[in-house]
């Protein structure tokens, strides 16, 4: 069975949400594909955003825009996307699910890789970060280091330099392929991220142990093409290649948010979820 929509959005997090609170108000069907896999989810406090003074932990900011969405008619799918179609129509496939639309949103997000290291996870949001601009702040004049070997690493060490006593990159194992500008290299395997309650640190397999008080994650690269490329939408270095009106190459398909590169941040996601959306009911309306 295939059920049509208006427009379809693929992510539920700050850019998907605020384009639908736009294609909603405007009247217009919208299904919300929950991805799962937010780096909201995992961020103990949110104090750069506005509206907040006191801040607010990334699972309630996530909970309150998904329930304004429900709150305007959104039909919310806890389901995963597998593939989309773009030429010819635009159809949306999850595992027991096809969807077709008159326009489409990919906000999924940059999913950013991990490593399976004993503590790791248990420590995220507890000084282990996945966002050295958003956190940075909160370990000024104290040791950090970054998780990661390549590009996206070494741009996440840059941030953090001026903000913390010392930066270190450990590289897990991996040969170094960016530029670290002179900073300490560890390259031998962590054997496991320390502390109970916080961060204390990091054993590497070598015996070495380094005291920490932020751990940040950037291992392989922060982008989000695995839906676009198969369906023939351009991407470059840092995700989804789109214009200034959030277009993609494929007619009636945008994209917004961390997926697209740049800022990595809740205020542009929103932003650039807000001209997308009106960009979809500008173009669903053009259709009709």
């Amino acid at each position: 069975m295939t059920t049509h929509f208006d427009c379809i959005i693929i992510g539920t997090g700050p850019a998907g949400i605020s384009a639908a609170l736009y294609t909603l108000r405007a009247g217009l069907t919208t299904a919300l594909f929950d991805t799962g896999e937010s780096g909201l989810c995992k961020a103990e406090r949110i104090d750069n955003y506005y509206g907040f003074p006191g801040g607010i932990s990334g699972a309630a900011l996530l909970a309150a825009g998904r329930e304004q969405a429900a709150a305007l008619g959104a039909h919310l799918f806890a389901e995963e996307v597998v593939r989309i179609e773009g030429i010819d129509g635009i159809r949306v496939h999850t595992v027991d699910r096809l969807c077709t639309a008159s326009a489409l949103l990919l906000a999924t997000g940059a999913r950013r890789q991990s490593a399976p290291v004993p503590g790791l996870r248990e420590l995220e949001g507890k000084g282990v970060s996945a966002c050295a601009i958003c956190d940075g702040f909160f370990h000024r004049g104290k040791p950090v280091a970054v998780l990661g070997s390549g590009a996206f690493a070494a741009a996440e060490a840059r941030e953090l330099v001026p903000l913390a006593s010392e930066v270190t990159v450990l590289t897990n194992g991996e040969t170094p392929t960016a530029d670290f500008g002179g900073l300490p290299l560890l390259t031998a395997p962590l054997a496991r991220v320390e502390g109970e309650e916080r961060l204390t640190g990091v054993l590497l397999e070598d015996g070495t142990r380094r005291a920490l008080s932020g751990l940040f994650l950037a291992v392989g690269k922060a982008s989000a093409v695995s839906l676009a490329l198969p369906a023939g939408i351009l991407t470059g270095p840092d995700g989804i290649t789109v214009d200034r009106q959030m277009r993609t190459n494929l007619p009636g398909v945008f994209a917004a948010g961390d997926c697209t590169g740049g800022l990595l941040q809740i205020a542009k996601a929103a932003g650039e979820g807000a001209v997308a959306g009106t960009e979809m009911v500008t173009w669903v309306r053009k259709k009709a």
